[in-house]
């Protein structure tokens, strides 16, 4: 897929210290509208530090982040986030906890109406509108989820491991839908991930981080073919050669991490 030659994210020479602790260091990375961009590398090397600095949730120590040509200094309705425990609210059903960013931003109740039925349809979750999260599954409720934040329309969308809660059939399954939403609506997206093959399968650039503190010390431009069946993605051997070099590249970076 390819995206609108303008750049929607710029990190430059970013850096952030918890007290004692130097988590990353003088980052650089641009990222165009439309891309889909993975962060990947051992436990503990910031990747999630740097997620939740985009989403403006914690403020750099030094180096600076822009959206949209705009500094980052709090959360914002351009930056959607998915977290890895769904954060639905419990309280509400599914069609409204999709429809609370669309009331927050008081979209009229009819777009209201006609996006959350458009969103339901597209996950696939029709006769399941009055449900609670405690009522459905996990993929279920990571589906509603990723809806909730597709349907409010934010340009750009943070995901912190939103598959790493579930079973490997699910994942699977929840991947393709993903990448299905994606390419429907040309969104930008960031994601951090332990799974070196889901991040390959998914983006159009993958983000190597060191050990702490963390760099980004590789990027790998990937331009999967995705008219094809899953099978036949994961098992051309252009996945596989991509796979194999980000899965080293990561794998010297545990190694250097446990010493």
């Amino acid at each position: 897929m390819q995206g609108v030659d303008s750049c929607k994210i710029v990190i430059e020479g970013l850096s952030k210290r918890f007290d004692d602790v130097l988590a990353v260091e003088n980052i650089d990375l641009t990222i165009t509208a439309g891309d889909f961009v993975s962060i990947v590398g051992p436990s503990g090397c910031g990747k999630s530090t740097l997620l939740y600095m985009l989403g403006g949730f914690i403020s750099p120590t030094a180096g600076r982040l822009l959206a949209d040509g705009k500094t980052i200094v709090k959360p914002g309705i351009d930056r959607g986030i998915v977290f890895q425990d769904y954060a639905l609210f419990p309280w509400l059903t599914v069609e409204q906890n999709i429809a609370y960013g669309l009331q927050m931003k008081k979209s009229s109740r009819d777009e209201i109406k006609e996006t959350v039925a458009r969103y339901i349809s597209v996950i696939g979750l029709g006769g399941f509108e009055k449900r609670y999260p405690r009522e459905l599954s996990g993929g279920m409720r990571q589906r509603v989820a990723l809806a909730r934040t597709f349907a409010y329309g934010p340009d750009i969308l943070l995901l912190d491991e939103p598959f790493g809660a579930l079973d490997s059939q699910t994942r699977e399954i929840m991947q393709d839908e993903l990448l299905r939403l994606w390419r429907t609506t040309n969104k930008t997206i960031v994601m951090v991930t332990h799974d070196v093959g889901e991040a390959v399968y998914l983006s159009t650039k993958v983000c190597v981080m060191s050990k702490r503190p963390g760099r980004i010390i590789e990027t790998y431009t990937i331009a999967l073919q995705h008219t094809e069946s899953r099978e036949a993605v994961v098992l051309s051997p252009q996945y596989t050669d991509v796979r194999n070099k980000v899965w080293l590249s990561v794998r010297r970076q545990v190694l250097a991490a446990a010493g």
